[in-house]
């Protein structure tokens, strides 16, 4: 069985019959209609993939007959079929939206053929419309708090413009949630979105994957290939976790940001790219400029519309909007029915303190979704350490440190007691405090944490 009803709509029994035969032993359920009102009745009380439609018919035409189903029934498919074709009847079926248009008698092969290609056609479109209103969620800017509704304000302002944006936060807060908004609300929507992880690209490689290279230009290099700037050309370039991009990378990006061009690795010839640069850090970038680690003159050229997404902590009244979100969205995926949370589970998430911030959240929520066997989350489910009381250390307050020094000591111990609680197995720490394994290694290097 193909899945697929049709609706054979024409005034003369045998050609209704022969059709019907053809249809239903290629697997198709088949309606029969001898008029526009009978054919409009069964459109209205059964699910109808494609009409086969009669230009000829008792009362109103099949072209009116056409006209009315593509404004009541758009997403059907119509194809019209006719003793006597013309040029005219042809032209006005398409017009008023027929797929396609053929004569009697029908031939088995031509009409056969003809319904695979329709309703692949129409499979296909409804397929792009699911991963656009899926790409449309995954973009959608969720949260009620002042600091949500100010990055959303932000982005409706800067989205229509072709100004840089740097935006700024802790890993997990949903910077590249923001660039991906951006650029769905651009003018370059209809063009790609390309993303390059500064921090997960080996040095000797980075360029390669920002410009290309061609064929024999290094070891490795077995073909041209082109680089994240032609990908992006006429769309958007994402540049996530800059901070982390060397100097000499960064003096060839301030290139192209200053003329639009650049050469492959290995190339004699310049290219020309027309992208809009959205970057990301979680790095204070200021404050890498005064040490020499970040170019001033790149800074200024990217910091053009800083936008700061707030950790988590301080968007506290986000999380049951948040949660909300997540459970519907990983019950929708997963094939399972909507699950509900006790009061108490909501107290819990929001006394938490996020380092992992909502990428944390994110994972939580689809591990209690998957792992819940119930329809109601309750805090029994919760993983260990969210259920865990802490306290605070009043000694920490009290040795005159700076904001960054505090941080940097309370996200030490936190991650070091994280890593003893799991046997020091970082892929499994990394899942608990919502980070990739790549940026766990990193804080540990920086904070100096070793078994």
């Amino acid at each position: 069985m193909t899945g697929h009803n049709l609706l054979v709509v024409d005034d003369e029994k045998n050609i209704r019959r022969s059709i019907k035969m053809i249809c239903t032993s290629a697997g198709y359920a088949v309606e029969t209609a001898v008029d526009g009102t009978e054919a409009l009745q069964i459109l209205q009380q059964k699910p109808i993939s494609l009409v086969l439609l009669d230009i000829n018919l008792p009362g109103e035409d099949g072209l009116a007959i056409l006209s009315v189903i593509k404004k009541s029934f758009p997403e059907i498919i119509v194809i019209m079929i006719t003793g006597f074709a013309t040029i005219d009847n042809a032209v006005q079926a398409t017009r008023r939206g027929a797929y396609d248009f053929f004569e009697k008698p029908v031939s088995k092969e031509k009409l056969l053929l003809t319904l695979k290609n329709a309703l692949q056609v129409k499979s296909l479109e409804k397929e792009n419309i699911l991963l656009k209103k899926q790409m449309l969620s995954e973009t959608e800017m969720i949260g009620q708090s002042l600091a949500a509704q100010k990055i959303i304000e932000q982005i409706q302002k800067v989205a229509p413009t072709d100004g840089r944006v740097l935006i700024l936060g802790e890993s997990g807060t949903g910077k590249e949630l923001i660039a991906r908004a951006i650029h769905q609300h651009s003018r370059r929507r209809e063009h790609p979105f390309i993303k390059l992880n500064c921090a997960a690209i080996p040095e000797e490689l980075i360029e390669s994957e920002l410009f290309g290279c061609v064929k024999g230009a290094f070891t490795g290099a077995t073909e041209t290939r082109q680089g994240k700037f032609s990908q992006a050309d006429g769309g958007t370039f994402f540049l996530d976790e800059i901070g982390d991009m060397s100097l000499k990378v960064q003096a060839k990006v301030l290139r192209v940001l200053q003329e639009g061009e650049f050469e492959k690795v290995g190339a004699q010839k310049t290219e020309s790219v027309n992208v809009r640069i959205l970057a990301a850090t979680n790095k204070n970038l200021e404050e890498e400029v005064r040490q020499g680690h970040f170019r001033e003159d790149l800074f200024f050229r990217l910091n053009v519309v800083p936008i700061h997404s707030a950790p988590l902590r301080r968007r506290t009244g986000d999380i049951p909007v948040l949660v909300e979100h997540f459970i519907k969205r990983f019950c929708d995926e997963y094939g399972y029915t909507h699950k509900t949370t006790a009061p108490e589970v909501m107290q819990v998430l929001q006394n938490y303190s996020w380092p992992g911030n909502i990428r944390e959240l994110k994972n939580i929520i689809e591990r209690l979704v998957i792992m819940t066997s119930a329809g109601h989350i309750t805090t029994a489910d919760l993983p260990d350490h969210l259920q865990e009381k802490f306290e605070i250390v009043k000694d920490d307050f009290s040795e005159g440190l700076s904001l960054k020094e505090l941080r940097d000591k309370i996200e030490s111990n936190y991650i070091r007691f994280t890593l003893e609680k799991h046997g020091w197995n970082i892929s499994q720490c990394a899942r608990v405090l919502g980070i990739d394994r790549t940026n766990l290694h990193k804080k540990m290097n920086t904070l100096g944490i070793s078994k």
